[in-house]
């Protein structure tokens, strides 16, 4: 168990580095086209991110430490951000609120990763599945973000197409 900690630590440690890079080198333009309609940009990655690092993970480590059951989350009522930030003040952003959270993942212990609430959707879960879910959240939504600005260079990249099938029929179906 104490493993997951180390490791869960090191995928959560690169997210932000990874992040504040994308919108330092990539254009708005690209960081906001979805890959098809209905599936979320780049900058709409971000943006969940962010809403699950201020209403999501803190909350429900808090409270599985205090055994205290807790909602579900619906990923398309996210919270309001200031539509006037630029996309790199948005990862800047997504940086504090990650490092903050780093914090507090340090201060678990090993022993607390057996702690248990109710979620309102999956019924009783542990810290331990918590800490899992949010690297898994975390690769996963960094992958739809590349699989998002892949799209453009796919569709221009002419008799190679067919090298990117397998990401093109994962971004759109």
């Amino acid at each position: 168990m104490d493993e997951l900690l180390k490791h869960a630590a090191a995928v959560l440690t690169t997210t932000a580095a990874r992040w504040l890079t994308l919108t330092t080198v990539v254009s708005p333009e690209l960081l906001g086209l979805p890959p098809a309609v209905g599936e979320w940009s780049a900058t709409e990655c971000l943006l969940h991110l962010i809403d699950t690092e201020r209403s999501v993970f803190p909350v429900r480590i808090r409270a599985l430490l205090a055994g205290q059951d807790f909602p579900g989350f619906n990923p398309n009522t996210q919270d309001i951000v200031d539509e006037a930030q630029s996309v790199y003040d948005l990862a800047e952003l997504f940086a504090r609120l990650r490092g903050d959270n780093l914090e507090l993942l340090r201060k678990l212990s090993v022993a607390d990763l057996q702690r248990q609430a109710r979620h309102a959707e999956l019924g009783m879960v542990t810290l331990s599945e918590l800490i899992h879910q949010w690297a898994g959240h975390d690769l996963m939504h960094l992958v739809q973000a590349e699989q998002a600005l892949m799209q453009p260079f796919i569709q221009g990249s002419g008799p190679w197409q067919p090298y990117f099938a397998a990401h093109l029929a994962t971004v759109r179906s």
